[in-house]
């Protein structure tokens, strides 16, 4: 068979009411998972084995995405970082803007030394793994209240050699069992149940639940990183947050309310409300 025309049938399977460059995008990182195949070869029209069993395959994964599966979870894997990160529904997709909190963060604390971290709530491990493996001396510890989030961060830290200490807990309910840190980072759950409708179907069908949506109070994990967070961090540590873009003023204000100091919101790329960093005072 010839990838190319097999990479136009599978094109045409899909109908999704997507951009084509969407589509085309989708399976391009379908066809990319077939031994050998990569995105010139495809392109180019090298010829492949379509033995029954990879047919299937396809055709099955085809009928995933027209269920609005995301993509990711169907390959088991996503680019964070330039690194590869195994994803499935336990855990959320990195998303860019997580990059840009990740980027953020790595400018401002590499100029330590030996510097402790801390990524409340890590899911896929994808914030604490990659400070360590841009940040080689820093010591990284990541939590999460989900044990199954935990076994894919641990598989992560495994495939791509990565030193970090991963413990199952609730920030919601127990204190942070690490003192004087450097760095506090979390992307925590952030979006309100009344915003539920205006989420796209692959996300609210697929992505759990749990990590995506605050209960009751879309600040309510803000208000417990900024108050046990101050017991945890050294004097002079840093705090950064990734947010909801309608709550910025009211997330920096909660820490502001918990004593930080040279509290800002940072806007991402696309100019929303999407960081807040605060400094414990006494350095």
């Amino acid at each position: 068979m010839n990838s190319r025309k097999l990479f136009t049938e599978l094109v045409l399977q899909v109908n999704l009411n997507e951009p084509a460059s969407e589509i085309r995008e989708k399976v391009l990182l379908l066809m990319e998972q077939v031994p050998g195949l990569t995105k010139p070869k495809i392109l180019t029209g090298t010829s492949i084995n379509l033995t029954p069993e990879l047919n299937s395959w396809l055709r099955e994964s085809v009928s995933r995405i027209n269920n609005h599966e995301p993509i990711q979870y169907i390959v088991g894997e996503t680019e964070f970082y330039r690194r590869k990160f195994k994803v499935n529904s336990s855990v959320l997709i990195p998303r860019p803007e997580t990059e840009e909190l990740v980027q953020q963060a790595i400018s401002l604390i590499e100029s330590k030394s030996n510097p402790a971290l801390l990524d409340i709530g890590t899911g896929s491990g994808c914030i604490a793994i990659t400070l360590n493996l841009e940040l080689p001396t820093a010591i990284v510890y990541a939590t999460d209240v989900s044990t199954r989030a935990l076994e894919v961060a641990h598989e992560n830290a495994n495939r791509l050699d990565a030193r970090v200490t991963f413990l199952h807990h609730n920030i919601l309910i127990s204190e942070i069992p690490f003192k004087s840190l450097d760095l506090i980072i979390s992307n925590p759950p952030y979006v309100d149940e009344s915003e539920k409708e205006t989420l796209d179907t692959n996300v609210v069908k697929y992505e759990p639940h749990e990590a995506l949506f605050a209960p009751g109070n879309p600040l309510i994990f803000y208000q417990a990183i900024a108050s046990k967070g101050g017991r945890a961090l050294k004097p002079g540590g840093l705090l950064m947050v990734e947010i909801n873009e309608r709550f910025g003023t009211e997330t920096a204000a909660i820490f502001s309310q918990e004593g930080y100091s040279t509290v800002r919101i940072i806007k991402d790329i696309s100019g929303k409300d999407r960081f807040v960093t605060a400094i414990k005072p006494g350095a």
